[in-house]
């Protein structure tokens, strides 16, 4: 019996990414297949959006806990990286730009495929996911380097798509100072808010600090858990986007081509720099519940979409370089 419970542990910890997917979708699925449970549809929605973002607060608090402040440091690899994503999200704005304005027939081909474009230029511009840290750990890479390029990422979101995106959408009221504030508003407590109280404990109550360490492991279990909100999250925007299947296969191929040129864009930049495992996650793992909410937001509603196709991209192929990990550390 007691090595049956410790298979079991082990198990579920090497196949703990897996579980969680499976969670999520059948959770959501199991939901739309009991009208019972329906009346209670905006209570538990609810719940989700709370717990989800006090999740992930803990997990980067944990994270941020491990890691001295003298560890976060740009690199240049950083540099190259910020410029790909920055620079396609800004050539794929004037693309649509010069669409709606020119009669040409690429023109008109370009706003023939404007859903997809939209789609691309959210993967490419969404932020480095704040579990990208635990990933990038578990698979041997510089979780400081994840973490700092999860910071830089958010600075530049939080300036590019408030000044291009309302000029794409011009919405009323919409001003660069609004979109900032309304992207700062939800990147502050759940990137640099950790942040700060992990430093203040660490300087200020190193008692505590020294406590926290012994069970900064849990991030890994706090991850899977609110991975598990998140394709269930995922799930739902899919199935209840009332979209043609013709766009949601338009959205799915974009999703697919960003997920795997991002991953390996940043493995082959950060080969250069011996970081190729942390470059390739900080570039390729995304923030898909704050890129739905950018979706919904800033573009067309339907774009959102593209966030719930990426996430199960980005976590199947996570299990993926999991198992290959195990594997090569059991050799």
């Amino acid at each position: 019996m007691q090595d049956f419970g410790k298979n079991l542990k082990e198990f579920v910890k090497n196949w703990m990414l897996v579980i969680s997917i499976i969670a999520g979708v059948v959770l959501y699925l199991g939901y739309r297949e009991l009208p019972v449970l329906h009346p209670a549809g905006p209570f538990l929605l609810t719940v989700c959006k709370t717990i989800q973002p006090v999740l992930l607060f803990l997990m980067l608090f944990l994270n941020f806990c491990k890691i001295e402040p003298k560890e976060l440091r740009p690199h240049k690899w950083m540099a190259y990286m910020l410029t790909i994503q920055g620079g396609s999200f800004v050539c794929l704005c004037l693309l649509l730009l010069w669409a709606a304005d020119s009669s040409l027939p690429a023109a008109l081909f370009v706003r023939s495929i404007r859903i997809p474009i939209e789609a691309t230029l959210l993967c490419l511009i969404c932020p480095t996911a704040t579990a990208c840290a635990v990933v990038t750990g578990k698979l041997g890479g510089n979780m400081a380097g994840a973490i700092t390029y999860t910071v830089l990422i958010n600075l530049l979101v939080a300036v590019l798509v408030p000044l291009l995106v309302p000029l794409i959408y011009p919405q009323e009221g919409m001003t660069f100072i609004a979109a900032f504030l309304k992207i700062l508003s939800k990147v502050f407590p759940l990137l640099i808010l950790p942040c700060l109280a992990a430093w203040f404990i660490r300087f200020c109550m190193p008692g505590l600090h020294g406590w926290l360490l012994r069970y900064t492991h849990w991030s890994f279990y706090i991850w899977a858990i609110s991975l598990t909100l998140a394709i269930l999250m995922s799930t739902r925007a899919i199935v209840c986007s009332g979209t043609g299947a013709v766009i949601l296969v338009g959205i799915a191929a974009a999703s697919i081509l960003t997920c795997v040129f991002q991953f390996w864009c940043g493995k082959k930049i950060g080969a250069a720099a011996g970081c190729s495992i942390t470059a390739g996650q900080a570039m390729g793992q995304k923030n898909t519940v704050f890129g739905i909410w950018m979706g919904y937001t800033f573009l067309d509603p339907v774009v959102s979409v593209v966030g719930g196709f990426y996430s199960i991209c980005h976590n199947v192929y996570n299990t993926w370089q999991l198992y290959r990990r195990r594997k090569s550390l059991e050799r």
